[in-house]
């Protein structure tokens, strides 16, 4: 028996790991950005073999993370969570910095950064590791909080997209029928399928917002 509720126990925080340089670049939104040794200092990131970011990642070998505050915007989120860089450049219009080996650094809704350089590469079957050696790192805003999954989730009702590593399809595991319903955002066409979250629609609050474009829940449309 898998109780999914005991996943979600699991502390993480919400990130946008960029790379590329300053002619091409791309990142995506990760809660899998974690410190694994101290002398030196290195930290890894898991990006799915789908995410265009994966492809920069190997090419350039370099890669930074942007720790997001509490009150990120919706935008942040639908621009490098829902939506490929293969469709759009993601990095246009946005504030950025250029780091080590020119590797972009989204500076929106941002109050630190670090940038490392790949020193091994494992591959996890659906996901690739990337594990980083720290060669920057600054930290500028005192008086905001970093954003962690748990907040997003219980605050900001947002979910997890299905290239996250954490992203989980609990309709291929429950074995009770259950009657779920679909949402569909009229602006953005993002889909909130009640047999992938763990809140109903009509349950969420009258001021949840669409996690990719911002639009009211009463805007919604059951189909």
């Amino acid at each position: 028996m898998i109780n999914f509720e005991a996943l979600f126990k699991i502390s993480y925080g919400l990130y946008i790991v960029s790379s590329g340089n300053k002619n091409e670049g791309n990142g995506f939104i990760s809660n899998t950005v974690f410190q694994v040794t101290s002398y030196p200092a290195r930290f890894a990131v898991c990006c799915n073999k789908n995410n265009y970011t994966t492809l920069f990642l190997g090419k350039y070998e370099t890669f930074s993370v942007s720790i997001l505050h509490k009150n990120t915007s919706a935008d942040i989120f639908g621009r490098f969570g829902y939506k490929s860089g293969k469709d759009f450049d993601k990095l246009s219009g946005m504030q950025i910095k250029y780091g080590e080996s020119d590797v972009p650094i989204i500076l929106n809704d941002c109050i630190a950064f670090l940038v490392c350089k790949v020193v091994q590469i494992v591959d996890l079957g659906t996901h690739m590791m990337f594990i980083g050696e720290l060669t920057q790192a600054e930290f500028f805003d005192e008086s905001k909080e970093p954003l962690t999954y748990q907040y997003y989730r219980e605050v900001k009702k947002g979910s997890a997209p299905k290239n996250a590593p954490t992203y989980i399809d609990k309709s291929k595991f429950s074995k009770k029928e259950t009657s779920y319903k679909k949402y569909k955002c009229p602006v953005c066409g993002f889909i909130y399928d009640e047999a992938n979250e763990t809140v109903k629609f009509k349950d969420l609050p009258i001021n949840w917002i669409c996690p990719v474009c911002g639009c009211e829940k009463s805007e919604f449309i059951e189909f």
